[in-house]
């Protein structure tokens, strides 16, 4: 998830070049939220996984609930704080919120699957 974050990010800021900083930093921006949450939900994950497997889901709703206000309070303050420019950091927070859930999802599958 950090690998292909970052190298999709670095590909990204390459192809808008150096006269556009601020969609540079959008870009970032919009990468980092989404892969601080993916990545401190699949760290509980595994550590319960390891422990009581059978209460994983209730990780996973408690990580629910608490990137909901994570995002709420991350999308206001990059928004109205940061003075990025909004349309590449919603663009780029969606595809990598998007891209994260659906990776966490593929490894919940493999984590769970019969070995």
């Amino acid at each position: 998830m950090l690998v292909g974050s970052v190298l999709s990010s670095l590909v990204a800021t390459v192809l808008v070049g150096a006269a556009a900083p601020t969609v540079r930093l959008a870009v970032w921006l919009g990468m980092i939220g989404p892969l601080v949450a993916a990545l401190g939900t699949w760290v509980a994950v595994e550590r319960m996984f390891r422990k009581q497997p059978e209460k994983v889901t209730g990780v996973l709703i408690k990580a629910f609930v608490v990137k909901m206000v994570f995002f709420g309070g991350y999308v206001a303050v990059i928004l109205k704080g940061s003075g990025v420019q909004p349309m590449p950091f919603v663009i780029s927070f969606a595809s990598y919120f998007l891209a994260l859930h659906i990776t966490e999802a593929v490894r919940l599958k493999r984590l769970f699957a019969p070995s």
